[in-house]
């Protein structure tokens, strides 16, 4: 009888019904349905990711963050469910990864040599540099610099959805949030927020035209990294660099902002 009544209603009522009763039965109904999300975000995550990283871990790290999404969604807030939620399973997935520490040290300095370089940069010249004159800075060629970003390109998903300004633990936002959801923050927190979403989509805005579009594809519109190398007629690998280099910029682009400097 209960299952017919369910049915019957809307799934905004669901959501009330839940937020009122954190009734099992609608527990249960939430994580079937929204299943497939897992497994999509997982996916996503999945692409680029050496072998060691498992797609069925992936999916198990995941289902702990649908299951707190369910747990602390707001119906009354205006925001989609699956909207909310995508961050919090590939929140529960990045942390998880974080703690297994998969990403090798070598690599992990090597990106934030970069970042520091471009940080440092962009300071003094008042734009983002080129690829010679980060090269340059670094003592190396732009050949040995191309093969760096080629490295560190595999880890850019992890340190892309890295949070940048937090509340409490609900109030969490990544630069991937920004380009993901650009619409649904919280409006009770919004002006604590808002500086740091305009430097972010400042610098989204000043990219380079072909890492604009890969973020706005991969976040926004759901594409992986094959679909957008389709999209833009380059190989899937440049799909992946081009994101880390976007990844390497706007992260520099923060350090600058958090350090007084832009």
């Amino acid at each position: 009888m209960t299952s017919t009544v369910n049915e019957q209603k809307t799934e905004d009522e669901l959501w009330l019904e839940f937020k009122k009763t954190k009734s099992p039965q609608l527990r249960d109904k939430f994580i079937r349905q929204y299943m497939p999300l897992v497994k999509h975000v997982a996916g996503k995550l999945n692409v680029g990711m050496p072998g060691s990283v498992d797609y069925d871990d992936l999916v198990g790290y995941g289902q702990f963050g649908l299951l707190d999404a369910i747990n602390k969604y707001d119906p009354e807030k205006n925001v989609k469910f699956t909207t909310y939620a995508v961050t919090r399973i590939r929140g529960a997935i990045l942390d998880e990864l974080r703690s297994l520490d998969w990403v090798p040290r070598s690599v992990r300095q090597k990106a934030r040599e970069i970042e520091d370089t471009i940080a440092g940069l962009e300071a003094r010249l008042g734009r983002y540099p080129t690829d010679a004159e980060i090269a340059e800075a670094m003592g190396i060629s732009e050949e040995d610099y191309y093969r760096t970003e080629l490295k560190i390109s595999g880890t850019s998903v992890l340190s892309l959805n890295d949070v940048w300004c937090s509340g409490d633990d609900s109030d969490k936002m990544s630069i991937g949030d920004v380009i993901e959801a650009p619409t649904s923050l919280n409006p009770d927190v919004i002006v604590e927020r808002e500086e740091i979403r305009r430097v972010v989509v400042e610098a989204i805005n000043e990219l380079p035209e072909k890492e604009k579009m890969v973020l706005v594809l991969y976040y926004h519109e759901d594409l992986t990294f094959r679909e957008i190398g389709k999209v833009l007629d380059v190989s899937e690998s440049r799909v992946s660099q081009l994101h880390a280099k976007a990844n390497l910029r706007l992260r520099a682009k923060l350090t600058n902002v958090r350090k007084g400097i832009m």
